[in-house]
C-alpha cells in the first residue's frame, strides 16, 4: 500500500452521529525497496526484505529517516487541535518539581525543575542557608539533549562523579569534580555504558563498560562487560580491570557497589537480565582476593548492608518473592545464610536508612512499608498517606530522618519526611499543578485471561464517566522483565484524562508484581500469556462499556512496544489506535545488537532450537504483518539514537504495515532525532512528542475536535 486516504468520521463512526465531518488526509508514503536477505533456521528459510534498514550509518537508511518523517509530519501538522494538546500540555507542565533532599558532607543537595526545564537542575544548601546552583545540565549543550545521568559522592562529599548522556544513547561520560569549589579535577571518562560510579576513598571509584565495539557504537552487539577501577590523576588507559573480561566466562552486565562503611566491593555478575553471581573484596586489604558468595545465576541476590562482619542479602533463592537472609563475612555462600525477614505472600524490596530495614511489599501493586531492625523484629507498620504507590524510602545509617514520595494515578508525586524513631512524618513538599486530583478517581478490577489466570487492572477516569462504550481509552502494558507497573501520576495521563479518557493498566504476567513464578509465567514458550493478558484487558474494558473498538488505543514501550506490535497483528480488530514504542519487533534477530543477547532469559533466541525458533517467529510482530489485513491507525515511535532497543526493529515493522496495510487508517512512524531509549529526554521534545501521539489518537478516533472543549476555553481564557 502505498496512498491512504482517511474516510471520514460520519463513514468511518456511524455511532458518533454528532461528530462534525473533517476534510480526508492523504498520506503518500515513501517507497522502501526491498533486498533479497534469506536466513535459514533449523531448515526454514525465513526473507528479511528490509535489513537494509539495520545500518544505522548508511546514507540510504538516513535519507529513509527523513522521508519517513516528512511524511509522518505532513500528516500530523494538519491535525486541527494539535497545537491545543501541545499548549495544555505546556500548561499543565509548568509548575515546579522536587526531589527527595539527600546529604552529602556539609550539604544537602536536591534536584529541582522550574516547570518547563529541558532537565532538572541540581541545587544544594548548607544548613538553613540559601540554596545555590550546584550543577545545570541545561547548559551542557544548546537543544537540552545532553542529560546528567548519574550523580556519586564521595563518603565525605568533598568530591563528585557525575555521568553524562549525549542524544539519549546508553553510552556515558563521567565527569569528576571538587564539590566545594565545583572545579573539574581530571579529564573526562569515556565509552561507559550500564554503570554507576562507586568511589574508594577519596582516591578513585569502580565502574563498568563494554569494549567499543566494532562497527556501529549505536547497534553492534556488546555482551562483555567489564568492572574497572580508575584512580584519580591517571589516564583512563591505565585503569584496571577488576572483573570480567575472560572470553570463556561472558558476563553482559557487571556491577560493582563499595559498602557505606567503605570495607567491602561487592560485585555482581549477570549472563541476562534475570540471575546473578555474587563476588566480594576486602578493601581494608593491600591486595584483596576475589571471595565468592554466590558462584551461579539462578537466583536475583544482592547485598543491601553491613555491619561489622555480617552481610545482609536481599534474595529470591527458595523464595520466589523473595527475603533477607544474614551471614558473615568469613563464611558467605549460601549454606549459611539465615533468615532475617522471611518470604511472604507478597514481592518484597528493600531499603535501609537511618539503622533500620524498610521492607517496601506490593499488595496488588499497591505498597505496604514494614519497619524492621537489624535483628529482624518488627518496628511498625508505617502507615502511608493513601491507597497508591510510596518510594524512596532509605537513607544513610547515621541519618535519623529521609524522605519518601508517595503518588497514584491520579495525584501527583508529593514528598514526605519520616523520622526513623518515631515513626511519624510530615508532608515536605507539594507540587502547585493546574489539576485537582479530587475530580478523578482509580477504580481496581480483577479479569479473567485466556487460561483462566486472574489479572489486575488500574483504571483510572474523570468521576462521573459515563459506561456507554464511547469513552476514549489507552491501555498502556508492558509484561516483562520482572518489572512491575504500580500506581504514578503522569502530566501526559492527566491531559489524557481532562478529556473525558480513560487511562487503563492491567498487571500482566512477565512483570514482577506477583513475584518470580508471575514473571517466568510470560517468558520464552509462555510468552503468549502475556499477550492473552493484554488482550482480555481490552475485551474487558468493551465489554463493561468503558469503551469500545472505535474508541480504543493501545500504548506500550520497549518491551510494552513488542506488546503492542504482537497484540495489533494478532487481533487487529480489537482497536482503532496502536501506539508502539520504542519497541522490540524482530523477535529472531533481536539478540544480535548492543546489548540484546541479555534478553535471552525472558525471550530465547531463535539459535536456542527449533521449538523456540518458530514460536518466537508465531509473534514476531515483523514476521506476522499479513497482506490484506486491516490494521488499526498505527504511529510508531522511536529515537535515532536508540541503542538499547535499535530504531531498526520500528523501521522494519512500519515498512511492512505500510506496505500490507490493506484498510484506510494511517501506518505512520515518528523517529525522533538526536533521541535514545526515553531517559534523559528533554521536556520541550517530551511535550511535542505526546501533543503528536494524543492528536493522532483523538484524530484516528473520529474526533475532528477535541471531546473537552470546556477545558481548552478555561485554561486559553
Amino acid at each position: 500500500m502505498r496512498t491512504a486516504c482517511l474516510l471520514t468520521a460520519v463513514v468511518l463512526f456511524t455511532a458518533c452521529q454528532t461528530t462534525p465531518k473533517r476534510e480526508a488526509i492523504t498520506v503518500n508514503y515513501p517507497t522502501t525497496k526491498k533486498v533479497d536477505t534469506v536466513d535459514t533456521y533449523f531448515g526454514t528459510e525465513v526473507p528479511d526484505p528490509y535489513r537494509w534498514l539495520e545500518d544505522d550509518r548508511s546514507a540510504e537508511t538516513e535519507a529513509w529517516v527523513k522521508q519517513q518523517n516528512a511524511s509522518t509530519f505532513g500528516y500530523l501538522d494538519k491535525i486541527p487541535f494539535r497545537e491545543d494538546l501541545k499548549n495544555r500540555l505546556e500548561k499543565l507542565w509548568n509548575y515546579e518539581k522536587l526531589s527527595s533532599p539527600f546529604k552529602e558532607g556539609d550539604y544537602t543537595y536536591f534536584y529541582k525543575n522550574d516547570g518547563l526545564q529541558n532537565q532538572s537542575v541540581v541545587y544544594r544548601k548548607k544548613g538553613d542557608g540559601e540554596a545555590e546552583v550546584f550543577l545545570d545540565p541545561n547548559t551542557f549543550s544548546e537543544d537540552g539533549t545532553t542529560s546528567l545521568m548519574g550523580l556519586n559522592f564521595t563518603k565525605d562529599g568533598s568530591k563528585v562523579g557525575y555521568l553524562i548522556s549525549e542524544g539519549g544513547s546508553d553510552w556515558r561520560k563521567a565527569i569528576v569534580m571538587d564539590a566545594e569549589t565545583r572545579e573539574i579535577v581530571e579529564d573526562t571518562l569515556v565509552d561507559i555504558k550500564f554503570s554507576g560510579i562507586s568511589w574508594k576513598g577519596n582516591d578513585g571509584f569502580f565502574y563498568s563498560s563494554y569494549d567499543k565495539p566494532e562497527g556501529s557504537e549505536l547497534s553492534a552487539k556488546t555482551d562483555q562487560h567489564k568492572l574497572y577501577y580508575h584512580k584519580l590523576g591517571t589516564p583512563q588507559s591505565e585503569d584496571r580491570v577488576i572483573f570480567g573480561g575472560v572470553p570463556e566466562e561472558k558476563h553482559r552486565y557487571v556491577w560493582g557497589s563499595v559498602s557505606e562503611d567503605e570495607k567491602y566491593l561487592f560485585i555482581t555478575a549477570s549472563i541476562s537480565t534475570s540471575g546473578n553471581k555474587l563476588f566480594m573484596m576486602d578493601l581494608t586489604q593491600d591486595n584483596p582476593e576475589l571471595v565468592t558468595i554466590l558462584d551461579d545465576t539462578d537466583s536475583d541476590t544482592n547485598v543491601i548492608d553491613t555491619e561489622g562482619s555480617k552481610l545482609f542479602l536481599v534474595t529470591d533463592r527458595n523464595a520466589p518473592n523473595k527475603k533477607v537472609v544474614v551471614v558473615d563475612t568469613s563464611n558467605p555462600t549460601p549454606e549459611n545464610w539465615k533468615d532475617l525477614i522471611p518470604e511472604t505472600e507478597n514481592v518484597l524490596t528493600v531499603g535501609t536508612g537511618g539503622g533500620y530495614f524498610f521492607a517496601e511489599y506490593m499488595v496488588d501493586a499497591i505498597s505496604k512499608v514494614l519497619q524492621y531492625d537489624y535483628e529482624g523484629n518488627l518496628v511498625r507498620e508505617v502507615t502511608l498517606p493513601g491507597v497508591g504507590n510510596a518510594g524512596g524510602f532509605g537513607g544513610k545509617k547515621e541519618e535519623k530522618e529521609f524522605y519518601f514520595s508517595f503518588t497514584n494515578y491520579n495525584t501527583p508525586s508529593s514528598l514526605y519526611k519520616y523520622d526513623v524513631e518515631m515513626g511519624d512524618y510530615k508532608q515536605y513538599w507539594k507540587p502547585q499543578i493546574d489539576f485537582n486530583p479530587e475530580d478523578y478517581e482509580s477504580k481496581q478490577v480483577f479479569y479473567t485471561s485466556k487460561d483462566g489466570t486472574k489479572v489486575p487492572m488500574i483504571i483510572t477516569y474523570k468521576k462521573g464517566l459515563e459506561l456507554n462504550g464511547k469513552n476514549p481509552t489507552i491501555l498502556y502494558g508492558y509484561g516483562g522483565f520482572n518489572i512491575s507497573l504500580t500506581p504514578s501520576f503522569s502530566i501526559v495521563n492527566a491531559v489524557w484524562m481532562e478529556q473525558g479518557g480513560v487511562y487503563a493498566v492491567p498487571n500482566l504476567r512477565g512483570g514482577g508484581e506477583y513475584g518470580k513464578k508471575w514473571h517466568l509465567a510470560g517468558t520464552k514458550l509462555q510468552k503468549q500469556n502475556v499477550f492473552d493478558d493484554f488482550i482480555a484487558a481490552a475485551e474487558y474494558l468493551i465489554a463493561n462499556k468503558y469503551t469500545s473498538k472505535q474508541y480504543l488505543a493501545v500504548r506500550g514501550g520497549s518491551n510494552g512496544g513488542l506488546l503492542v506490535g504482537a497484540t495489533m497483528t494478532q487481533r487487529p480488530d480489537l482497536m482503532q489506535v496502536a501506539l508502539p514504542a520504542v519497541g522490540v519487533m524482530d523477535m529472531l534477530r533481536y539478540h544480535t545488537f548492543t546489548a540484546g543477547a541479555g534478553w535471552a532469559y525472558d525471550y530465547g533466541t531463535a539459535e536456542d532450537d527449533a521449538e523456540m525458533f518458530n514460536y518466537l517467529r508465531g509473534y514476531s510482530p515483523v514476521h506476522n504483518v499479513k497482506e490484506g489485513t486491516e490494521y488499526p491507525a498505527t504511529l510508531v515511535t522511536t529515537g535515532d539514537h536508540d541503542d538499547r532497543v535499535v530504531p531498526a526493529h520500528s523501521f522494519k515493522f512500519a515498512a511492512e504495515l505500510q506496505e500490507k496495510q490493506a484498510g484506510p487508517n494511517p501506518t505512520l512512524i515518528r523517529i525522533e532525532t538526536n533521541a535514545g531509549h526515553g531517559a534523559g529526554t528533554p521536556v520541550s521534545k517530551t511535550i511535542e512528542q505526546y501533543a503528536d501521539i494524543f492528536g493522532f489518537t483523538f484524530y484516528n478516533m473520529g474526533y475532528q475536535e477535541l471531546p473537552n472543549q470546556a477545558v481548552l476555553k478555561e485554561f486559553k481564557d
